[in-house]
């Protein structure tokens, strides 16, 4: 594909549910980009904010942004939303909770552009702690598992959309995000994008930074999340009551094992300080991989994915 363009036109999609102080200073990081003012635009979509949030006179405060809503529960409703309002021939994707670098829309474009059939540019998520004096044993496992964005790509051809850049052509190519999904949908996309032959690279230089999670509240929530997004996704994937089951029992027995791999590579992972830290993050995984185990069960028994 061939542009015409230095800087295309670039339209920045942010889904945003009850993040209003997270979304503003992404908003300002967003405003002080090193690609000019004039090539982007920024689009945030306020998927049922309570009102005392104030999205909307949050996003007045910048220029370049407008505000949209959408009523249908879910961030890739959400983000099919800000699609259809997009004017830019490159569609950026990140999360209001997410602080992308100075550099983040240039250097996203630029890897698009030099990459030939370039269907999506998976950037790098770094996570940050709230106190680096004090950091919790939610955020040492966040530190090591969170986003491992090359890894998805490598395994999964696709990458979470807290950083993503693509073409709209791509867009218009492979279709929507599927909005019935809660989690997970940005791997199903980034699956179909695969399929249909385009190029995806990742890139260590596109950059946003995203904060860990730190208490067990906030990892219990991303758990059932992610745990529903994995049923939904193989609910629709397997046609045959057989093979629906055989996938479920094979996953929730993947989560009923210990994880001893896990404990043994975060027995040898520099990254974590001593035996202290170690032992944190290995109780950490069995808290996520039995509530992991149960929210599938309930799902599998008539609950309703969650939405929290």
């Amino acid at each position: 594909m061939e542009h015409q363009f230095c800087h295309p036109f670039v339209s920045i999609i942010i889904p945003v549910f009850n993040h209003a102080e997270q979304l503003k200073t992404c908003l300002k990081s967003l405003a002080n980009q090193t690609y000019p003012k004039h090539f982007y635009e920024i689009v945030v979509v306020d998927n049922g904010s309570d009102k005392d949030e104030d999205i909307a006179g949050i996003v007045t405060q910048f220029g370049q942004a407008i505000a949209t809503y959408e009523s249908t529960p879910g961030s890739y409703a959400a983000r099919n939303k800000g699609i259809s309002l997009a004017k830019g021939e490159v569609i950026a994707f990140t999360d209001a909770d997410c602080i992308p670098s100075a550099n983040w829309i240039e250097n996203g474009v630029q890897n698009l552009l030099q990459t030939p059939n370039c269907g999506l540019v998976i950037g790098k998520i770094e996570i940050f702690f709230k106190n680096p004096n004090q950091i919790t044993p939610v955020e040492l496992y966040e530190s090591i598992t969170a986003f491992p964005q090359k890894e998805l790509l490598e395994k999964y051809k696709g990458g979470a959309t807290a950083n993503v850049f693509t073409f709209r052509s791509v867009i218009e190519q492979v279709g929507l995000f599927n909005a019935r999904m809660k989690s997970n949908g940005d791997l199903e996309w980034g699956q179909r994008v695969y399929a249909a032959g385009y190029k995806q690279i990742y890139a260590d230089d596109t950059c946003v930074a995203h904060p860990a999670r730190s208490s067990f509240a906030e990892l219990y929530k991303r758990t059932v999340r992610l745990a529903g997004g994995i049923y939904d996704l193989h609910s629709q994937k397997e046609a045959s009551y057989w093979q629906r089951n055989k996938v479920f029992i094979k996953t929730l027995a993947q989560n009923l094992i210990p994880p001893i791999n896990f404990v043994v590579n975060t027995i040898r992972d520099s990254r974590l300080k001593g035996v202290e830290q170690k032992i944190k993050v290995s109780l950490v995984m069995f808290f996520v991989r039995y509530i992991s185990a149960w929210e599938m069960i309930r799902l599998k028994f008539g609950g309703e994915t969650a939405r929290i």
